[in-house]
């Protein structure tokens, strides 16, 4: 029955659900409650059974105090003080517990950052969660305090469902609007990056790697003029922070496609291990776990303006024309991309307007780099690493997962931009 039952994505979750039903249980907990929505029985998330089962004790208590008062048909005062004593004693303590155990009310990500109007959030497990506002999932998306501020805290597996076309698993933020590179746009973010996956391959590019930030095309091959990476590879204390330029491939042939890496501290995509479980030296001048970067992205009249900063770290800044390109003959290949796409057969090269004339929209959140794919797939994409099945639970007990906490964020688009829905209808 749960294979035929199309209304749940998950086989897992439908062998619970009619097992439940078999054993003629009255209710169902998940820490998933929506992926229930049709369940013909009760369900509730860990949280919220705790609270029922307190509210029917108090209920207990309080329905025993009314039989004892009942009984006391001469409303002996002392006996009324007593029953009193008894109802204020049984609400009040185990509430005051309860609080204590919960803390304050469920901090929301938009109470933290108030701008979740201008995005859909796309969730680890491949769905599109829509507008933000009030929102949270415990496997993928919600706030944490680190003792002086409230984090937005977006985390995404090794492996599980995705989003379009993508290998990668990712837990982040899509602009509902697009927009043309020759208008205005800004994107202003402070993250830090809590964990990168724990296993990989040390030679493919992309292992041990999260994006925190991009701009996208809505249009056209769908490629991406811009990613911001944090890499930091296992047994080192420093990682590396780096951006990426796709190339907007010219032809209908998007496979030969490839990225330009520019290093903001320490290392760039190139550099790799020269065996499987070997490591390149720590970088000098990288970032930590945990340490806060910022990041400011500024487009204007078709330049792509970029600032890096962190607190004690040279500030770093780059510009980009997104409207004309330096990568539209053969000859115009960079070493860099010499050695490592080239020999795997992306060798493209670019329209000579590069990004003009289609819609971009920014993204920011975990994009995890790393996947299960074999790197005889791909030596740059395809990190090998572990997964357990799919297993989210497994991948996280393990650090098979990338997690990145966003702190402040601000956006601003020209009132030209417009609705980006043909994006999301294509890839949702």
């Amino acid at each position: 029955m749960a294979l035929n039952d199309h209304n749940f994505k998950d086989f897992g979750d439908g062998i619970q659900y009619y097992t439940a039903l078999e054993s003629e249980c009255e209710s169902i907990i998940t820490r998933n409650p929506r992926y229930f929505k049709k369940s013909a029985l009760l369900v509730f998330s860990p949280k919220n059974i705790y609270r029922e089962r307190r509210l029917r004790n108090n209920y207990r208590r309080l329905s025993a105090i009314n039989k004892f008062q009942k009984v006391n048909k001469n409303n002996n005062p002392l006996l009324l003080i007593l029953s009193l004593f008894l109802v204020l004693n049984s609400c009040s303590n185990p509430a005051k517990k309860t609080n204590e155990k919960e803390g304050q009310k469920t901090i929301y990500a938009s109470d933290a950052i108030p701008f979740f109007n201008h995005w859909n959030l796309i969730l680890g497990d491949g769905s599109n969660a829509g507008q933000a506002t009030n929102f949270e999932n415990e496997d993928f998306f919600y706030t944490s305090n680190d003792g002086n501020h409230d984090w937005v805290v977006f985390k995404a597996p090794n492996a599980g469902d995705t989003h379009g076309t993508s290998n990668n698993t990712r837990t982040e933020l899509a602009q509902l609007k697009k927009w043309s590179p020759v208008t205005d746009a800004k994107l202003t973010a402070t993250v830090k990056v809590m964990n990168v996956s724990s296993s990989g391959d040390a030679r493919v590019a992309a292992s041990h790697s999260v994006v925190v930030g991009q701009i996208h095309s809505a249009d056209g091959h769908e490629n991406e003029p811009l990613k911001i990476f944090y890499k930091k590879f296992p047994g080192h204390s420093k990682g590396s922070v780096f951006w990426h330029y796709e190339i907007n491939t010219a032809g209908v042939d998007n496979a030969k496609r490839w990225d330009f890496s520019y290093a903001v501290w320490g290392y760039d995509f190139s550099t790799v291990g020269t065996e499987e479980d070997t490591y390149p030296e720590e970088p000098d001048n990288g970032i930590k776990l945990g340490e806060e970067f910022s990041y400011e992205i500024e487009v204007k009249e078709g330049i792509m303006y970029l600032t890096f900063t962190s607190e004690e770290h040279e500030t770093k800044t780059f510009t980009k024309n997104l409207i004309v390109s330096e990568y539209a003959t053969t000859s115009d290949i960079p070493a860099q991309t010499q050695e490592l796409f080239v020999p795997i057969g992306q060798d493209g090269v670019e329209r000579e307007n590069a990004y003009a004339n289609e819609g971009l929209f920014f993204k920011l959140g975990s994009y995890n780099q790393t996947n299960g794919k074999s790197p005889e797939e791909n030596m740059n994409w395809c990190s090998g690493a572990e997964t357990f099945g799919g297993d989210i639970q497994k991948q996280y007990e393990t650090g098979n997962y990338a997690e990145v906490w966003l702190k402040e964020a601000n956006i601003y688009v020209d009132d030209a931009a417009v609705s980006n829905e043909g994006y999301f209808k294509k890839n949702d």
